[in-house]
């Protein structure tokens, strides 16, 4: 049963963002560390971007979703992180209604967008392992738009449903998030009724949006083993298992702890194991994309060696 609060409660118009400490030293530490993995996070994904524009040998589907998802991780990592490095040298860590409400629907945006892009990216493994020669005419350049902007419609709508559930309950008082941004299932912990029903709506959402991205990326994956199986020669095995072993090791880090944090109800919310989980998932997994798709790419390789050429050559 909902409880509506009374009438003459106030309601929260700020929230306070508790973050991971109140000592300042601490603070001062985390901010360092939390200042080098942003930047190294924005820096590795630009790069991917750059080398992909300027390399005309990389202008092919693979390499257009992989630079899509490149831009994907540095505007995720960018709705917390800036915020979060702000609050742990200010003394004011408090956030605004308004503010809590777009930064938990374009983090929740972003994150479906991604997690439906990996679909697409495993699709485009598919393609290129099971249908080889046919790879440039079922992946046209049209065909390569059209996924990406269906991923990314997916993804905004639906997150205003997300959103939508959390943010229209009731919030008199605490006001105090115990986590470092404007997370679904912390912001809905304060809520000052009964969110079992909430819940199981929001659960349902969140188990279908994230059910069907996994089922298919999984079915994708059966039909590329059973293809790989099927190469005759080890080398031509392992060159194949190469280009998929990247985009499994990002999606296992993405889909194993947001399905954490996601698919649990209010009794089963742990704070301080939250914050570290979501940390690990929004900072961590976009900062070491950029190395598992360099470090085991060859062509990343030689694009990068080939600007850092022509660099000599003009200086």
């Amino acid at each position: 049963m909902w409880m509506i609060p009374e009438q003459n409660q106030s309601w929260v118009s700020e929230f306070i963002l508790l973050g991971f400490s109140s000592d300042p030293m601490t603070n001062n530490i985390l901010f360092i560390v939390f200042l080098l993995i942003y930047l190294s996070s924005v820096l590795g994904n630009g790069l991917i971007i750059l080398l992909i524009c300027l390399d005309t040998h990389l202008h092919t589907p693979m390499y257009f979703f992989l630079c899509i998802l490149a831009m994907l991780d540095m505007t995720y990592v960018s709705t917390t992180m800036p915020q979060m490095l702000v609050h742990l040298l200010a003394h004011s860590q408090t956030i605004s209604f308004a503010c809590c409400w777009m930064q938990m629907y374009v983090f929740s945006a972003l994150g479906i967008t991604e997690g439906t892009f990996f679909v697409v990216m495993a699709y485009d493994r598919y393609v290129a392992i099971c249908h080889p020669l046919r790879y440039t005419v079922i992946l046209n350049w049209g065909v390569c738009i059209w996924l990406t902007s269906g991923s990314c419609v997916f993804g905004f709508l639906s997150s205003s449903l997300h959103t939508f559930f959390i943010m229209h309950l009731p919030y008199c008082g605490p006001n105090k998030v115990n986590h470092y941004f404007c997370e679904g299932p912390a912001v809905r912990s304060l809520a000052c009724m009964d969110t079992h029903i909430i819940e199981m709506v929001d659960q349902i959402l969140i188990v279908v949006m994230g059910f069907i991205p996994i089922s298919l990326i999984v079915a994708s994956y059966i039909h590329i083993a059973k293809a790989i199986l099927k190469i005759k020669s080890t080398q031509g095995r392992c060159k194949a298992f190469s280009t998929c072993a990247s985009h499994l090791t990002v999606v296992s880090f993405f889909y194993g702890p947001s399905s954490y944090i996601y698919m649990r109800t209010n009794s089963s919310y742990y704070p301080e194991l939250d914050k570290q989980i979501s940390l690990f998932y929004n900072a961590f997994t976009v900062f070491l994309n950029p190395v598992v798709y360099s470090l085991r790419n060859k062509d990343i390789k030689r694009a990068f060696l080939k600007v850092i050429g022509h660099s000599k050559m003009y200086c």
